[in-house]
């Protein structure tokens, strides 16, 4: 098989580790080397598709069922050694950063790669993510601030935390040990500070600490009730966390438009205000023809399965579809990766229809984009960090504030 073929056997999959596929990917050798921009033209690339579905079992998105799961916790893939410090909070509020999602997507060219996962974090507060549209720009990574980020583990088939053999997909299985025992409060990072009182109950942050103590920790404490400290089995306090969901993945070829109307996910419930109404008034804003021809690109292709959440090919050829010409990067925008100096490609994208899913309000306050494009270094590299952290450029509905 090709290194195409493999690794679009990886993305987004959810059984067994040894179930094989034999599909090509067709590669377009006549795509731009210098742009992202001119794109759409070109001979389309399989794509997978994700879509949400509640998970049937409780025990189905557990970390050693290697899961791609959006909203609640997530599941760690190297439970112990997690990002720490300036990686966790926002770089302009200052606040933790609340998980959005998780792709698992091995790459079975390399034997350091039979287990990767992609996680993705964001700041709750559209005015911090107003900020990162400028910050996106600077081609010094190392200065730049982001309310986005997106990072990478991978692990050997052999390795300390997993079995070798294909997981069970029935819930007997379990991890090798427990992992680093987490937040209390908002089950994500890791908790370094110990409540002094009960000494039971941790925290990523003092902040944390105090609203767990104002919603119920106070008489929790006194008396004495908190469950041993675990990653896997303690509770979550936060009541904001976005609901969780599994990612199914499907082929976008399945929605051709004489079978979607027998694909359950081709009719899946949208946002209203994110289909035909946005369509309409977004339509009205692009001044620029290039703006509208690219919206309506967009929408066509979109339209043909509505539901999906997140867009999937980390193919030589691939490239996002983008919702606007404006605003999108140069090859020289996207940082090279920060460990080895190799070149980013594009990997996946996130689509507004997820924020439909976690409920969230369509006002001018509330989080919103267009478009979250993930880059990842092209050779995968290893090393001594768990968690290497990778390159999201954003698109919003409107460019007007980043250029």
């Amino acid at each position: 098989m090709s290194g195409n073929s493999l690794e679009k056997l990886g993305t987004l999959r959810i059984s067994s580790l040894d179930e094989e596929e034999e599909d090509e990917v067709q590669v377009d050798d006549d795509g731009d080397e210098d742009d992202e921009e001119d794109n759409d033209d070109e001979e389309q690339v399989p794509v997978t598709l994700g879509f949400v579905k509640k998970p049937k079992n409780r025990w189905s998105l557990l970390r050693q069922l290697f899961p791609s799961k959006a909203g609640d916790v997530p599941a760690w893939l190297d439970p112990i050694n997690l990002p720490s410090g300036r990686s966790c909070v926002c770089d302009f509020c200052g606040e933790p950063l609340q998980f959005l999602l998780q792709v698992y997507a091995p790459l079975f060219e390399k034997e350091s790669t039979f287990h990767r996962t992609l996680f993705v974090f964001m700041c709750r507060s559209m005015s911090c993510l107003l900020k990162d549209q400028h910050e996106q720009w600077k081609h010094q990574p190392e200065k730049a601030s982001r309310s986005v980020k997106v990072f990478r583990c991978q692990l050997a088939r052999s390795n300390p935390f997993y079995s070798s053999e294909p997981p069970r997909n029935d819930g007997t299985d379990k991890p090798s040990g427990i992992g680093a025992a987490l937040c209390n409060w908002c089950g994500t990072w890791k908790g370094d500070k110990v409540c002094s009182s009960c000494r039971r109950a941790r925290y990523c942050l003092e902040k944390h600490q105090s609203m767990h103590w104002r919603s119920g920790h106070k008489i929790d404490c006194q008396q004495l009730s908190i469950p041993p400290e675990s990653s896997d089995s303690s509770p979550v306090a936060s009541k904001t966390l976005w609901p969780q969901y599994e990612i199914i993945n499907e082929d976008e070829c399945e929605f051709d438009t004489e079978m979607s109307e027998d694909n359950e996910y081709a009719n899946a419930l949208v946002s209203g205000s994110r289909t035909d109404d946005t369509v309409k008034s977004l339509l009205d804003n692009f001044e620029a023809d290039g703006d509208r021809k690219s919206w309506a690109s967009f929408q066509e292709r979109v339209g043909r399965a509505p539901g999906q959440v997140l867009r999937y090919c980390r193919s030589a050829s691939a490239k996002p579809l983008w919702p606007m010409l404006s605003g999108r990067p140069s090859r020289t925008d996207i940082h090279k990766c920060s460990s080895c100096g190799s070149i980013r490609v594009f990997e996946f994208q996130i689509l507004p229809q997820l924020l439909y899913y976690f409920g969230v309000k369509n006002d001018v306050d509330s989080l919103d984009w267009a478009t979250i494009v993930v880059y990842t270094c092209e050779d995968s590299c290893g090393g001594s960090v768990a968690y290497k952290e990778e390159f999201a450029w954003i698109q919003l509905a409107s460019q007007s504030s980043t250029m």
